[in-house]
């Protein structure tokens, strides 16, 4: 048996000409095929399945990055103090590519250097990824976005509230559920509430702030600035304001944290000091990462769901390609919602609870 003069039992592979030939289509129909592409018929799409597994033809890898001008490839720009951030990130944006040929490059950049730009260019210019993904805080830089553009590389921005449009965009809503939590906390009984804020540079130090302080202005508690301090989402920072905020004379008889790493450190400085939590005091922090349960009380905190972000993220930034994965999913969605979990840390009156 012969197809296009090959033998069937011979060394030369089938090649994309062949599979057009069997099926009677055109070589760019195969390749709309391969590359997933909508626009073509069920029944066309059938003949070159049938074609293509008749003939055990395997898609060129590099032909196909070649015809497409781009890699295999969705990079992950990232400059983020939280390497447990970065890490359950990827884990989303993996369970999303599995099954399919693409694969994952990881950039970190320095958000400080004068380079920047030009380390991106340079980088997106060589490697020709299908698409970046962008973690906070550079994604909140909009030359960073018009880059992208003038280069033609498709972008997701991540964010702790949306940054661009639905295509473009996947954020979690933490200034309503900080103030929820806050609120239940305020219900509870504590009026007199300390805050540790993030760094500067982040959007999400502003959005947990500005929660907490909607749900004092809900609850029409003054707040007290010297109730604040300002972390870097770091645990050395969280035990400096651990230190401040406990060795206080009249402290606060309940903390929120803006992560759960400076929580870890505020704390230590409690165990130090004597102070029982809960009971002297209730903790409370922000994200749920492994911190959060190994540590004595385990902490209550926000799930933040930066590992289901990054699934979605990626499906939006390569629906082409991820097929099945894609099709029970609403790609329009901006919001993936955080919730809490509580813990031996806090305990919470969220009877009624709402989001604002």
């Amino acid at each position: 048996m012969t197809v296009n003069g090959n033998s069937a039992q011979g060394h030369a592979a089938p090649t994309i000409n062949d599979v057009a030939s069997l099926a009677g289509v055109s070589k760019k129909t195969v390749s709309r095929f391969i590359n997933n592409s909508p626009m073509m018929s069920e029944a066309t799409r059938e003949k070159v399945s049938v074609a293509i597994d008749t003939l055990g033809y395997v898609p060129n890898p590099q032909a196909r990055a070649l015809a497409l001008r781009r890699n295999f490839m969705i990079a992950l720009l990232h400059d983020n103090p939280n390497a447990k951030t970065v890490v359950n990130f990827q884990k989303g944006v993996l369970s999303a590519i599995r099954d399919t040929e693409l694969a994952l490059a990881v950039r970190p950049v320095d958000r400080e250097s004068p380079d920047l730009l030009a380390d991106v260019e340079s980088f997106l210019t060589k490697q020709r990824p299908l698409g970046v993904l962008i973690l906070p805080p550079i994604s909140e830089r909009s030359d960073l976005v018009e880059l992208c553009q003038r280069l033609e590389v498709n972008y997701v921005r991540i964010g702790s509230t949306p940054l661009d449009t639905s295509e473009h965009c996947v954020a979690s809503n933490d200034r309503q559920i900080v103030c929820k939590m806050v609120g239940a906390l305020i219900r509870a009984g504590h009026q007199r509430i300390g805050f540790v804020r993030g760094p500067e540079g982040f959007r999400s130090p502003i959005e947990r702030e500005g929660g907490f302080m909607d749900a004092l202005s809900a609850a029409n508690i003054e707040f007290d600035p010297d109730l604040i301090y300002r972390g870097n989402y770091r645990f050395e920072s969280g035990v400096l304001a651990g230190q401040q905020l406990l060795n206080r004379e009249t402290r606060p008889t309940a903390i929120f944290v803006s992560n759960d790493e400076m929580a870890a450190g505020v704390l230590h400085v409690a165990h130090e000091l004597g102070i029982r939590v809960p009971g002297d005091l209730e903790l409370l922090g922000f994200d749920d990462t492994g911190t959060a349960s190994y540590v004595w009380p385990p902490l209550t905190t926000v799930h933040w769901p930066i590992e289901e972000m990054g699934r979605l993220a990626a499906l939006k930034l390569v629906p082409e390609f991820v097929g099945d994965g894609a099709e029970n999913e609403d790609l329009n969605a901006v919001i993936v919602p955080s919730h809490i979990v509580e813990r031996s840390s806090a305990k919470l009156n969220l009877k009624d609870a709402k989001l604002l």
